[in-house]
């Protein structure tokens, strides 16, 4: 495909390097200096404009364009590169946005603002917290074939009973699967003999009910449907839409809000949850509403400081876990490493989400794992795919090292994989693959 990417910020860069290997991709961004230094670092042809003008994106190559991919930090940029680039174009056309009004009036009206898929970046970061809180101790968490496979990672602590077990021994769950283990930089694609280490990075396949049990097997954390006491930092729109999101999940949210409008506001939104407003800093007031009890703590404040202060002060009173919200992705490492349990980033969600829809056509989802290492993906097999109507060890032989299948789905039906397991045309494959040999096995699969 042809790609314009509009936008060279952390999602930009981040999906126009996941494309750059199978891709024709060009990157605008306002700019120079930012275009400049991607001259050396990707594999694209940069281009200093504005992605909003009709004579940058037809110097952009608009007109042999596949797809178009506006990712700015400004939803109205976004929105008017898309509407520009149709006027002249039939590409696909790509808006991330933050503010869910925009979202609503285009899921409510075909074809609105000239965008054929729009992605809301704080909506999204709110369902990415509410995955995350749903299991104890995770890192992360996705959903594949329509709920029927979960994907999760793990961090092995000390304590976890599985550290220095080998995976033969620590593979007790019938539907789950010992897809990766990242350790030190690196994906290993463990055997039976592999040892768990402390500090290891895990990532597991299965069916929901057994990635649960297992996380219950890590950490006597309470999951989703035992959370009693969570408390959401900052009524930013993240928090707002993480508050309604647990509300429907019929958890009734502790938020605290500094402003005083922004408190009564969403009192008025949210009528499922309680609203304080205080700051968040006052450790007599934490320990008067029992934060020092909570079993979750979300902060989801406008700074990057705030939310670390924050999340350190809920974890030294007495929170069991800390879920955070980091702008900034450089800094997402450094929060897990000085005591967050889980930091997420908005850019880098947006970006898992985006390119999901510029792999092949039978990719059906995909996660994006550790700042691109490597990838989940489900597939969904066709006559022409080296799975099809094979079994797992056979077709194995033909895959490269870095390829673990780790669920298959049949009929929206869970089937363990295992060697003797025929995969058969219109299964789902959920298959986990080093970023390394990524291109190579989606043009077999």
């Amino acid at each position: 495909m042809y790609v314009i990417v509009i936008g060279a910020g952390e999602v930009g860069s981040n999906i126009a390097a996941s494309l750059a290997d199978s891709h024709e991709v060009v990157l605008v961004d306002r700019d120079g200096d930012v275009v400049d230094s991607l001259t050396y670092e990707l594999d694209v042809l940069p281009l200093e404009g504005d992605g909003t003008s009709l004579d940058t994106l037809e110097e952009a190559g608009i007109a042999q364009a596949d797809m178009v991919i506006a990712c700015t930090d400004g939803d109205e940029t976004n929105i008017v590169a898309c509407a520009t680039a149709r006027t002249v174009s039939d590409a696909f056309t790509i808006a991330r946005v933050k503010r869910t009004e925009f979202l609503d009036t285009w899921s409510g009206v075909e074809g609105a603002f000239g965008v054929d898929f729009m992605v809301c970046t704080d909506l999204l970061t709110a369902q990415s917290i509410v995955r995350i809180a749903g299991l104890p101790g995770a890192r992360d968490v996705d959903s594949f074939a329509n709920g029927c496979v979960r994907m999760a990672e793990f961090e092995v602590t000390e304590s976890s009973p599985i550290a220095n077990e080998t995976v033969a021994d620590a593979d007790r769950f019938e539907s789950l699967t010992f897809a990766a283990i990242l350790r030190d930089g690196d994906v290993t694609i463990p055997r039976g003999e592999t040892v768990i280490e402390v500090g290891d990075q895990v990532i597991v396949i299965g069916s929901p009910e057994s990635v649960r049990q297992f996380a219950r097997s890590l950490t006597p954390s309470p999951d989703l449907d035992e959370i009693d006491d969570v408390y959401i930092i900052g009524g930013s729109e993240i928090g707002f839409q993480t508050a309604w999101l647990f509300e429907q999940r019929d958890i009734k949210p502790h938020i605290v809000e500094a402003d005083p409008e922004r408190a009564r506001d969403l009192a008025e939104q949210l009528p499922g949850s309680i609203v304080f407003e205080n700051d968040a800093t006052d450790v007599e007031f934490l320990y008067q509403e029992h934060v020092d009890e909570a079993d979750l703590v979300v902060t989801t404040l406008e700074s990057d400081e705030k939310n670390l202060l924050v999340s350190l002060l809920a974890k030294r009173i007495g929170a069991a876990r800390t879920v955070t919200v980091v702008e900034n992705g450089r800094y997402v490492d450094l929060f897990e490493t000085v005591g967050v349990d889980v930091a997420v980033n908005p850019r880098e969600v947006t970006a898992e989400e985006i390119t999901r829809f510029t792999r092949e056509e039978h990719t059906e989802n995909i996660a994006i794992i550790e700042s691109d290492r490597a990838e989940v993906l489900e597939i969904e097999i066709d006559a022409e795919s080296i799975l099809a109507n094979r079994t797992i060890a056979d077709a194995a032989g033909d895959l490269p090292e870095g390829v673990v299948i780790g669920a298959v789905t049949r009929d929206e039906q869970f089937i363990t994989p295992r060697g003797n397991t025929v995969v058969e045309v219109g299964d789902h494959a959920v298959v986990f693959v080093d970023t390394k040999v990524l291109d190579d096995v989606v043009s077999r699969l």
